[in-house]
């Protein structure tokens, strides 16, 4: 199917310190995931600066402030919201709604699931990468506990599908469902709760 995309390009300023994630060779999601995705910096530590060069000119008693990078960010979505591709300089992330892989309330993968998650294993071969994040996210419809575990469920079909196509033993995943946490769209609306329930597939751009 031939889906109609916009192309936004955003500026992102991160940190530099980024937060190794390391996880087992035969991945299932996390119980109790403790590590927000997302918040470890992906571009590279910028040119080293002297704070007692003689030609850096800051005013007296003053001192620099912790060095930022400027990492770029596309987004690529379908016109319909199913899909949605975000590119960094460091890395590559697929959303994919809850609505295209699953039925409702399900961890079930319907199908036209699995077309899609084979496109996404084949950007994983392009790109040569070896770590993989399969995260699943809910609405905040029900109980929260309920969302936690219908979230790693659907984390896990996602993760088996893409295992069994990459068949790597070398590709290291990491899986884990976050339930209603960290929301992209408002709840309180039924097109927010649609962004909001989904599965994110991230890895590395270009490893060798």
């Amino acid at each position: 199917m031939t889906h109609t995309r916009v192309t936004l390009t955003l500026a992102v300023a991160t940190a530099l310190l980024a937060t190794g994630v390391c996880g087992a060779a035969t991945a299932r999601a996390d119980d109790s995931p403790s590590v927000p995705p997302g918040t470890e910096a992906s571009a590279s530590a910028p040119v080293e600066v002297d704070a007692n060069d003689p030609d850096l000119k800051i005013p007296e008693g003053a001192t620099l402030a912790e060095p930022k990078v400027l990492d770029i960010k596309q987004v690529v979505e379908d016109q319909s919201g199913d899909e949605r591709r975000e590119d960094t300089n460091a890395d590559v992330k697929f959303a994919l709604q809850a609505e295209v892989l699953f039925g409702k309330d399900s961890a079930k993968l319907g199908g036209e699931a699995k077309a899609r998650i084979v496109a996404i294993a084949d950007e994983i071969k392009a790109q040569n990468a070896s770590r993989i994040r399969v995260f699943g996210f809910t609405d905040n419809l029900g109980s929260s506990a309920h969302g936690d575990v219908l979230s790693r469920q659907r984390a896990n079909a996602v993760h088996d599908v893409l295992d069994g196509e990459l068949n790597n033993p070398d590709i290291t995943f990491e899986v884990r469902g976050y339930g209603e946490q960290y929301p992209i769209a408002d709840n309180s609306s039924e097109s927010g709760r649609k962004k909001n329930r989904r599965v994110e597939v991230s890895f590395p751009r270009g490893e060798s």
